[in-house]
């Protein structure tokens, strides 16, 4: 019986046309339709059916059974494909998630053997690999003792390694298998399309039956489908076979069988839409004479029937495209297909959704983007929201890029860190976490918690935490005390997950405490909605089949292996998007269609995806097997890029770049531009997207920043380090003194200088204090210091040194200055004094009494001190106004004349750490500041800025010396970008 194949060209609306054609050979009986059975790839092409169906109901329509075949785990074909009898019962096919825990301890047994050891997670990824390569050697019924055949002499050594512990690994999984009572997913598919097709050869359905828009070309589903093609009411209906190609160029694609001479056959051209066509037929034993083309169009949605023509052409192989050149214009002409071409995702985003949205003002037009590029559909649809605009991208979204399966992950981060800073907040401030009413009061003691935790980070674990939150003095306790009396009353829903990963790597005991931690935290919430049953259902085959997975070498490998998990669940939106706009990734569009398709994204890399390469085979082994080439999903992506074309309207896109680099175009966008001499632009998408957020007229820059407060509400004290911040960037002096903004750390950051300078002044005051200044104390004190900081271990190792020997410095001059009579008194001791009509406030590092009964003023520096340049030009005034406070007696029971200013430095000086400086002195010149003169210098400076800002009324100008103000805490503020250098901003 010859074979009832037919095609419905890519200028067709495929569903639609299939629906109008089997209405039309039912005749209007109503029944022929009842009892038919239509099969198809995939539930999406189900739904697809089902709604094109409907739209020809009109009064109403008994659908066909219309029943999925095309996935791998038999799972939505329903009670058609389950097996009948004892006789035909299959084994149950082995959990996917089980297969490759089990498949990634072999992984690691085999590799530990061949002194090749690998960690869990990069055995669950090479698992994963290795599941796909089975998959494929079992849909391509190839048995695995052919890989010995295989080898070539010339494979190299790195192949030959990886072949041998592949051929291991599938000579013991059968017994794993048998052990398991179960077979591979894919072996069961076989099995049940085989089945399936030996059932109608004996007994053929009674009603019609139609196997539609199904192109894998595997043996078990070429064999069913070359079944019912040859049934009497069977047909076979494949989308977009090219009847017109010519066959030269059809038989150019293979594949191509040996010569009789023995010469190793023209490579097959897998980059092809139509290969896999092509390779299906040939595996049906039907020729591409025998493919008959449908007779029945989709409606006003069909494009030209030239259409068709013109992306043969195009998509010609390489080696004849010389024939574009002959070509008659009708011929290689793309009407209806625009094509806009962006500077950046951002504007190609904008552009897809302005042209998606103009569609919805015409009556019950459709509009659809597909591309497989996910962080443009999500772009797309979040540009489409300023309308109010809800599209679903059908693709979905990995499980870890949702809130359910970022909370597992954070978790999952912040226990194999020890409850680290910067993953303990992340994971706290998560929006799953404690959901309920008492939402708000949460956030504000994590709040709390991130104030406190900003700068180097404590001790690990919880009880680091704990401990840090309890120390502190001064400023540090009243920031930490609010977060620790939180941090008390919560810390004890993390200990059961502490203790779980303090106890061991076992994946079970791990993955049962981030299970109970997220419930704990989240409540139920976190296990509802698609995203949530996910997680439920990855987290609990996890603990059901950790028994047999791969072995943590330690805790840190677990949110590595979590996240691989989570990357290759696609978690899908319920239905209920917006009814005319759509977003498709390249699997969900087969079949469908809009009026309106938009192809985006269409870079070399994106669409088509570079080959994802194989651990296992090398690709000669692949093609000795016969196995689908790597770049077998080219031509699938080529195959959806042509179907997409066949749309009576088309926009294709892309960017110029991405968000790393210029971005190459597409071989497909370079195929069109090339056979049409430059595909049609459109201007008018162009503007608009240009103009969408063009604002009118010249920009309007911000202005420098000056405030003027009233004089009664500036500030009446200044502190001694303030001085040069109010003259040189009064803004700055104004954000901090009036508006009591500080600059934070960064959260677990690394000792700042001013950390480390502020840690410094900490030994040196309590040296004093606590060992009065004894030199021998010293490099102890500060040793403990050194160890008792949670610096990275490099920036330790670093720092310890050079500070240590700095510190050496420091207690030899001691020891000289002591030896010569000069005494320190006091260290770190707060004075005031009232100047010019303010009171002025500030610390001292240290004083000390020199042998005269004089006072020297010493400032410590663990950076450059500051120049008498700075000082002579009124800045840097430190040291002056601390020796105008103790000429006042404004320290503690301290009197004196100060008549030395020093500056300590721990930086290097020539050879050597450590270093004395003053900013006063006379030189041989003249030139300089009389040390007697410093203080009364440094009140007429004070005064001046005092009566000005203070006093006065003169605005708190932003950055009026820069080169006096390096410090960029306000610049932000500020809005410094904005106006700096500009001179309308000057």
């Amino acid at each position: 019986m010859s074979a009832n194949v037919f095609t419905i060209p890519l200028h067709r609306a495929f569903a639609d046309a299939l629906v109008a054609g089997l209405i039309a050979r039912a005749g209007g009986d109503q029944l022929v339709l009842a009892r038919g059975l239509v099969l198809l790839p995939n539930n999406r092409a189900v739904r697809t059916m089902t709604d094109a169906f409907v739209r020809r109901a009109e009064a109403g329509l008994m659908l066909p059974r219309l029943v999925a075949i095309g996935d791998i785990d038999g799972s939505e074909a329903g009670a058609m494909l389950d097996p009948i009898g004892e006789d035909r019962a299959h084994p149950p096919a082995i959990d996917p998630l089980r297969r490759q825990l089990i498949l990634a301890r072999l992984v690691q047994q085999v590799r530990r053997d061949a002194a090749d050891p690998v960690d869990a997670a990069e055995a669950m990824r090479l698992a994963a690999d290795l599941a796909r390569t089975l998959d494929q050697l079992i849909a391509e019924e190839i048995a695995p003792v052919r890989l010995a055949d295989s080898v070539a002499p010339e494979l190299s050594e790195h192949w030959q390694a990886s072949l041998t512990v592949l051929e291991t690994i599938l000579d013991r999984w059968p017994r794993v298998l048998a052990a398991a009572g179960a077979i591979d997913a894919s072996d069961r598919h076989n099995r049940m399309l085989r089945t399936l097709a030996d059932l109608w050869k004996a007994t053929p359905p009674a009603g019609l039956v139609v196997a539609a828009g199904i192109t894998g070309s595997t043996p078990a589903l070429a064999a069913l489908l070359r079944r019912v093609s040859r049934m009497e009411q069977g047909m076979v209906v494949l989308p977009g076979v090219d009847l017109a190609m010519p066959a030269a160029e059809w038989e150019a694609l293979g594949p191509h069988e040996p010569s009789e001479e023995g010469r190793s056959p023209a490579p097959s051209i897998e980059t092809h839409p139509q290969y896999h066509l092509k390779l299906l037929l040939d595996r049906m034993g039907v020729a591409r004479g025998e493919v008959a083309r449908w007779r029945y169009g989709g409606g006003e949605g069909d494009a030209p029937a030239v259409r068709s023509r013109a992306i043969g052409n195009a998509m010609a192989p390489a080696r004849f495209t010389g024939k574009w050149q002959t070509l008659p214009p009708r011929a290689r002409r793309l009407s209806g297909i625009r094509a806009a071409e962006f500077a950046s995702p951002a504007d190609e985003a904008r552009g897809i959704a302005i042209a998606m949205r103009g569609m919805l003002e015409q009556p019950g037009k459709t509009a659809a983007l597909v591309t497989p590029d996910r962080a443009l559909a999500r772009r797309v649809v979040s540009q489409l929201r300023r309308w109010n605009i809800a599209a679903d991208d059908s693709a979905g979204r990995p499980l870890s890029a949702t809130p359910p399966g970022a909370l597992l992950l954070a978790l999952a981060e912040a226990a194999a860190e020890s409850f680290a800073p910067v993953p303990l907040l992340a994971l706290l401030k998560h929006p799953l976490v404690q959901p309920d009413d008492d939402r708000l009061a949460w956030l504000d003691g994590v709040r709390r918690l991130d104030r406190a935790l900003r700068g180097p980070r404590p001790a690990a674990g919880l009880d680091g935490l704990s401990d840090y939150l309890a120390g502190g003095e001064g400023r540090d306790t009243r920031v930490r005390k609010p977060a620790g009396e939180w941090w008390a009353a919560h810390v004890d829903m993390l200990r059961p997950v502490e203790a779980a990963f303090a106890g061991g790597a076992e994946l079970g005991p791990l993955v049962t405490a981030l299970r109970v931690a997220a419930s704990a935290l989240g409540g139920d919430g976190i296990w509802s909605g698609p995203a949530g049953r996910a997680a439920a259902d990855l987290i609990a085959g996890l603990e059901d089949a950790a028994v047999d997975g791969p072995l943590l070498a330690d805790v840190t490998a677990l949110p590595i292996l979590l996240r691989g998990l989570m990357e290759a669940v696609a978690v899908r939106p319920p239905q209920g998007g917006h009814p005319r706009l759509f977003v498709w990734g390249l699997i969900e569009a087969r079949l469908q269609h809009a009026d309106l398709i938009v192809l985006g994204g269409l870079n070399e890399g994106t669409w088509p995806a570079a080959p994802a390469p194989d651990p296992w085979l090398a690709p000669r082994i692949r093609q000795v097997l016969g196995l689908p080439g790597l770049e077998r999903r080219i031509g699938l992506a080529a195959h959806d890029f042509a179907s997409g074309l066949g749309a009576r309207r088309v926009l294709v896109t892309r960017a110029r770049r991405d968000a790393r680099a210029p971005a190459i175009a597409s071989r497909f966008w370079l195929r069109m531009e090339a056979m049409t001499g430059g595909i049609t632009r459109d201007p008018r998408l162009m503007a608009q997207t240009q103009a969408i957020d063009h604002v009118a007229g010249p920009p309007a820059y911000a202005a420098r920043p000056a405030p003027s407060p009233p004089i009664a509400d500036r500030p009446r004290r200044i502190a001694v380090t303030r001085l040069d911040r109010l003259k040189a960037d009064p803004y700055a002096f104004y954000a901090g003194a009036m508006l009591k903004l500080d600059a934070w750390d960064m959260v677990d950051a690394d000792p700042s200088a001013a950390w480390r300078g502020t840690a410094v002044h900490a030994v040196f005051e309590a040296w004093m204090r606590e060992d009065r200044c004894d030199p021998a104390a010293l490099r102890p004190r500060a040793a403990r210091m050194l160890a008792e900081t949670s610096a990275h271990p490099v920036l330790r190792a670093l720092w310890t040194p050079r500070l240590l020997e700095a510190i050496d410095w420091v207690a030899e001059r001691i020891a000289e200055g002591e030896a010569e009579g000069r005494v320190p008194l006091i260290a770190e001791v707060r004075g005031k004094a009232e100047v010019a009509g303010i009171e002025l406030f500030g610390t001292v590092d240290r004083i000390d009494r020199m042998p005269d009964g004089r006072l020297a003023i010493v400032d410590y520096k663990t950076g450059k001190a500051p120049s008498k340049r700075q000082v002579e030009a009124g800045y840097a005034m430190q040291l002056g106004l601390l020796g105008l406070i103790a000429e006042q007696d404004g320290f503690p029971d301290l009197k004196g004349d100060p008549a030395a200013f020093e500056y300590w430095s721990l930086a290097a000086d020539g050879d050597r750490l450590g270093h004395a400086s003053s900013p006063v002195g006379i030189d041989k010149q003249g030139r300089g500041i009389d040390p007697a003169e410093f203080t009364r210098l440094a009140a007429s400076v004070l005064g001046e800025a005092v009566d000005r800002w203070l006093l006065g009324d003169a605005p708190f100008t932003a950055k009026l010396h820069p080169e006096y103000a390096p410090y960029g805490d306000y610049d932000q503020l500020m809005r410094l970008d904005e106006w700096y250098g500009r001179s309308d901003g000057a």
